[in-house]
């Protein structure tokens, strides 16, 4: 199981590269202003950090119980990324449908493709992540319990 350093790292990393990518592309899609658009995807990415740490510990508790280890299969992989999404997508329609002027549909669209991007982009980051710090073999004590 990661320890609280590593999760930080590992949640931080996730949303500064994904800013670099993510917001000038939504920018350049939607016709928003860089700056506009900035300030949401900060907001966004905050609140996904936030998300990003709660979720992954609950996560690694959850597979931690039941299998025994931190170690995800393929299809672990794809429902962690699938549910860590669907809560974020929750929160986050509301706050881009007031912030951008559009409608719930609009942002729903929106977020759709924020989600298609961030799909591929969580499965490939938590692979790499995982192979650049692999998950130790053994429980640390401070999260044994």
């Amino acid at each position: 199981m990661r320890t609280r350093n590593d999760r930080l790292r590992h949640a931080i990393g996730f949303e500064f590269f994904a800013l670099l990518i993510a917001t000038p592309l939504a920018s350049w899609f939607t016709g928003v202003g860089l700056s506009h658009m900035s300030l949401l995807a900060l907001f966004l990415s905050l609140l996904a950090t936030v998300w990003n740490y709660i979720y992954n510990i609950g996560f690694d508790h959850f597979l931690l119980k039941y299998q025994g280890n931190g170690h995800k299969k393929l299809s672990q992989r794809v429902l962690h990324t699938f549910c860590f999404e669907g809560g974020l997508l929750i929160v986050a329609l509301p706050i881009m449908s007031w912030w951008l002027n559009i409608s719930m549909l609009e942002a729903l669209m929106l977020d759709l493709g924020f989600v298609a991007f961030y799909l591929v982009y969580a499965f490939v980051y938590n692979w790499v992540y995982d192979k650049m710090f692999p998950i130790p073999q053994e429980v640390p004590k401070t999260m044994s319990h």
